[in-house]
């Protein structure tokens, strides 16, 4: 028999660690090729990890909740084959760290400075550490991951607090859920603040350089017969992500009426032939992602972040497409250059990446880098609603559902009534960057897409 390692997969350029959040399989159980072994997760999306081959699971090399490097040896395989002495050696030492418990002491000097460059080969962006020098980080007896630097540094947590955090991954090392949880309780003791040489001026600029106080959740109590259920992994992250654009963005939110009935009337025309084609149903949501991508290069303001009292007006059109998942939570996939793509390819694409957002399919680039989201509130039949940005994005575009409705036409014979298919538009903007004349006149070129949809195209 020969050993296959399993190994924690790349799940995106700017993804370097991950979390096994469960084991499917156990020591001595036998899979199949593409069985799932683990669910992991990161920062931006949960995912699975599948086997490549066919074997018996000899080992399991990390426990659920411990956060690794991608790279690192998960799991062993014994799988049909002679062994070698690669697989020999890796199986006394399936990952860096074990290995590193090995290495005896008397030699520390030597196979310790070994061990290091190890870990060191894993990219950090200078931002995580900037706070810290290497040197400091190489005096700690514990490995801190960049995710761990960088919470510390947004946080303000010296080198002498890090150490004091009780870590629970794998050799005593903090993982993310440590740090938050430590943080939880950290803040009742008042941060020490660098003092400075109290001047006039700065006695004047102290009351409008104070940080407001963050709201307190009032208390909450549970009465008999509630149900109590705890947030999971990613609801977490949403509430989080939710609460932190609206404190940070003053959100406005137009409204608007569109007229669909031409786009009504064409997709009912070519539904049934695309299905047969493509195998795929084309929807409305790939023409609003369409209509939004136009307006965004009529109008680059609003496909922008802010960065202080910096305007970055982005280039590229990404454009994310909220997608509710089965289990009631929701993702953002980004449909990237959308303004480069025709309808056929935005279809695709829009098919593609909710099919796979269900099914935890997505990697870790596909719901990062957009500039601009849309949500589609007419899925539930809903008529309209206010939806919250996307940070560090400035706009998010709702669409609404598609109902009949009694509209005023004007024809040459003068006004009359009529049944259309009307829809109404909703956008939440950035008042730091966009003003309420930039947002109307943005929705309005959006309407107006919509509304000279070209009924005689092809798709």
């Amino acid at each position: 028999m020969a050993k296959f390692e399993i190994v924690m997969p790349k799940m995106g350029e700017s993804v370097i660690e991950a979390t096994i959040t469960k084991w499917l399989v156990k020591e001595g159980d036998s899979v199949e090729e593409d069985d799932s072994l683990a669910e992991i997760a990161t920062d931006k999306v949960d995912s699975e990890i599948p086997s490549p081959v066919e074997g018996t699971v000899s080992k399991l090399n990390y426990s659920e909740g411990d956060t690794l490097a991608v790279g690192e040896i998960i799991a062993l395989l014994d799988v049909e084959g002679e062994d070698d002495s690669d697989t020999d050696s890796t199986e006394e030492a399936p990952a860096a760290e074990p290995a590193k418990e090995k290495q005896p002491k008397s030699e520390a000097g030597k196979e310790e400075k070994a061990a290091t460059p190890e870990k060191a080969e894993v990219p950090v962006s200078e931002t995580d550490i900037s706070q810290y020098s290497n040197k400091d980080f190489d005096s700690l007896e514990g490995f801190y991951s960049p995710l761990v630097r960088s919470i510390a540094k947004k946080e303000n947590i010296s080198l002498e607090e890090l150490e004091s955090v009780k870590g629970s991954g794998k050799e005593g090392r903090v993982t993310k859920k440590d740090i938050l949880s430590y943080l939880e309780t950290r803040g009742e003791a008042p941060k020490e603040q660098p003092k400075a040489k109290e001047t006039k001026e700065t006695a004047e600029a102290a009351p409008q350089a104070a940080a407001p106080a963050k709201a307190q959740a009032p208390k909450v109590q549970s009465w008999e017969g509630d149900k109590i259920v705890e947030m999971d992994r990613m609801r977490k992250m949403i509430a989080d992500h939710m609460v932190t654009s609206k404190q940070i963005s003053p959100h406005v939110t137009m409204y608007i009426d569109v007229d669909m009935t031409n786009i009504v009337n064409w997709r009912n025309k070519v539904k049934d032939e695309f299905q047969k084609r493509e195998g795929v149903k084309i929807t409305f949501t790939p023409i609003f992602l369409e209509a939004a991508a136009k307006a965004l290069k009529d109008f680059p303001r609003v496909n922008a972040s802010v960065d202080g009292y910096n305007m970055i007006e982005r280039k590229r059109v990404n454009i994310g497409m909220a997608t509710a998942l089965p289990d009631g939570n929701l993702i953002v996939p980004v449909i990237k250059d959308a303004d480069q793509k025709n309808l056929l390819g935005m279809a695709k694409s829009v098919n593609d990446l909710a099919q796979r957002a269900r099914n935890k399919k997505l990697e870790a680039d596909e719901v990062s880098g957009g500039t601009f989201s849309l949500t589609n509130f007419g899925s539930f039949n809903n008529l309209t609603g206010a939806p919250i940005i996307n940070q560090p994005q400035v706009a998010i575009l709702g669409v609404g559902a598609i109902q009949k409705k009694p509209a005023v036409l004007e024809t040459e014979h003068g006004d009359v009534i009529a049944i259309r298919h009307m829809m109404v538009l909703s956008m939440a903007f950035d008042h730091r960057i966009v003003d309420g004349a930039l947002g109307g006149q943005f929705l309005d070129k959006v309407r107006y897409y919509l509304e000279n949809f070209d009924t005689s195209r092809s798709i």
